[in-house]
C-alpha cells in the first residue's frame, strides 16, 4: 500500500464537478471528506494538530457560513475553545455588525453577533476554500470591528488562480493555512 501524505489523500476524496454552477467552472466539492469517518478524522486532524501548539492556539474559532461552521464548530470542540458563527446577512437573532463585501456580480452582507468575541480575542478564521477572498477578507473585518485579531485564516482547498490567496495575504494582511491547492485548473 502506498502512503500519501495529508495532502494528497485528502486531494483524493474531493470531488470535481465541471460546469457547475455555470458552465466552464470546476467546482471543487468537499463533501466527500466529510461523508467517510476516516477521511474526515485525517482532516480534522490536520486542523487540531496545527492549531495545539501553544503559539497557534486560538482562543476562539470562528466559521463563515455555511461550510465554515462544520470545520470550524469541530475544530473548536477538539481544541477546547468557544465557536462563533459569520452568517449571511438576516440570519443571527442578536445584535449584530456587519461587513458587505463585493462578489463577481453584485455584493453580499455577513453578519457577526455584537458578543461574539472580546477585545484582545485571538481568533481562528477558517472557511472551506479560499476563491476570491471576499468572504473571508469580510470576515476578519467584522472580527476586527469588534476588537479581536484574526491570528490566521485556514481553509480546505485554495484556489490560487482567483487570486484570493494572494489578495488576503497582500492587502489583508492575513497569514493563511490551506491544505490543498488546485492551481492551473
Amino acid at each position: 500500500m502506498t502512503h500519501l501524505s495529508v495532502t494528497d489523500y485528502l486531494r483524493g476524496h474531493i470531488r470535481t464537478v465541471p460546469d457547475w454552477p455555470a458552465p466552464g467552472v470546476q467546482f471543487r466539492d468537499i463533501t466527500p471528506l466529510l461523508q467517510d469517518p476516516k477521511v474526515f478524522r485525517v482532516l480534522i486532524d490536520a486542523f487540531v494538530h496545527r492549531y495545539m501548539d501553544k503559539d497557534m492556539r486560538p482562543d476562539v474559532v470562528a466559521g463563515l457560513d455555511a461550510r465554515g461552521f462544520i470545520l470550524g464548530s469541530v475544530i473548536a470542540y477538539e481544541l477546547g475553545v468557544g465557536f462563533v458563527p459569520i452568517r449571511k446577512k438576516g440570519k443571527l437573532p442578536f445584535t449584530t455588525v456587519e461587513e458587505t463585501y463585493e462578489l463577481e456580480y453584485g455584493s453580499a452582507t455577513v453578519e457577526l453577533h455584537t458578543d461574539a468575541v472580546k477585545a484582545g480575542d485571538k481568533v481562528l478564521l477558517i472557511d472551506d476554500l479560499i476563491a476570491t477572498g471576499g468572504t473571508m477578507m469580510a470576515g476578519k473585518k467584522l472580527l476586527e470591528k469588534l476588537g479581536a485579531t484574526v491570528t490566521e485564516g485556514a481553509a480546505i482547498v485554495d484556489l490560487p488562480e482567483l487570486g484570493g490567496s494572494n489578495r488576503l495575504r497582500g492587502e489583508g494582511q492575513l497569514k493563511l493555512f490551506t491544505l490543498v491547492d488546485f492551481a492551473g485548473h
